[in-house]
Formats: C-alpha cells, structure tokens, sequence
C-alpha cells in the first residue's frame, strides 16, 4: 500500500498552451509502473476551457461542481452538470470547460498509450465557444 499526502501533490496553473481563461490543476493520482492511467481535479472559472485536443485511450470526465460544456468535432455544445460523467472515444478532437457564467470542476481521467496521453491542437476560438447550442 502506498497513501500519497495531499500535501505532496501542488496545484499548477493550467498552461497557456492548452487553455484559454483562468484554470487550475490538482493532480489526484499518477501513472504507477504498472498502471496506465492518471488523473485529475480540474477548476475552470467561467469562460475558461481546453484548446481542442485528443487522447490516443480517450478520456473519461466524472464532473465534480458548477455548470460546464463539452464539445466534440462536428457536434453540438452540450451542458453537463455534477454528477455527470463524459467519455470521449480514443482519438475524438473535443474541447470542454466552464460555461460562460459559471465555474466548473471535473475529475479527468487518461491513459497512456504507447507512452502518449494527450495531443494538444488549436485553441477554441471565442466565436466556436460563444456559439448558440
């Protein structure tokens, strides 16, 4: 067994590269040697959100607080709300966040495959963010 302290896990601003708006993450637990998957509290405040990105084992979203939107290639913007859980196939281009009023939190949990876990693209622009569902 092995218990990690809360205070050995910092919280980090989310980088500028892959968000847009204010965002924080809590790392909740990392990939172990013979795991594969990590994961995470994220904060977004209202507006904040995701650049569009993929995830090579898709990615899984447990939705903790507040009022969010995801949004997958070619779909529409959909609310999700606490108790929520979003599951983004591998490879699908999406984008989630806070909606523009109202903060959200999300456990977001990963996989690496073949040592990748994330590939980070362009970021959602305000008018593809600001558009009507």
């Amino acid at each position: 067994m092995k218990i990690i302290k809360n205070e050995q896990l910092n919280s980090m601003k989310g980088p500028e590269d892959w968000f847009t708006g204010s965002v924080r993450i809590d790392t909740l637990f990392q990939k172990q040697e013979a795991t594969k998957a990590a994961g995470a509290l994220v904060t977004f405040e209202p507006g904040a959100r995701t650049a569009w990105h993929t995830h090579p084992a898709g990615q899984t979203l447990i939705v903790q607080s507040g009022l969010g939107w995801v949004q997958r290639e070619g779909g529409p913007i959909e609310e999700i709300r606490p108790g929520d859980v979003v599951w983004f196939e591998p490879n699908e281009k999406h984008w989630h966040g806070a909606s523009p009023n109202k903060a959200m939190s999300h456990i977001a949990i990963q996989e690496e495959l073949d040592g990748e876990v994330v590939e980070w693209m362009e970021k959602v622009t305000d008018e593809q963010y600001n558009r009507s569902n």
